[in-house]
């Protein structure tokens, strides 16, 4: 599946309980079309102590992956959400560029 959305990028929450949140995408699962999305989309998860691992245990919080359908990637320059299309550069490099603005990502 061919996803816009990048490792880092800025997005917007269009959809959903997290409607109009903004964070950054700390990973694309593009297999399965989603991403993980900071401070969004925070679930509960009921863990045991492992004292091999150093893990403590209790309930922890922690982000769930999101659809990517459901996000909108900021412009970095116009400060916008704004739809994606791609560009071929000169030297043959493939750029993603804003639809609203024309800025180039990457």
């Amino acid at each position: 599946m061919k996803v816009n959305v990048k490792k880092n990028d800025q997005v917007l929450v269009t959809t959903g309980k997290d409607r109009g949140a903004r964070g950054r995408v700390l990973r694309v699962l593009a297999s399965e079309g989603k991403a993980v999305v900071e401070r969004v989309n925070m679930i509960k998860r009921h863990t045991r102590p492992n004292p091999n691992k150093g893990i403590q245990g209790g309930i922890l919080e922690r982000e769930a992956p999101i659809q990517i359908s459901n996000l909108k990637v900021v412009c970095p320059e116009c400060g916008k959400p704004s739809r994606l299309g791609r560009q071929r550069l000169d030297d043959g490099r493939g750029v993603r560029v804003c639809k609203s603005c024309g800025a180039t990502f990457n």
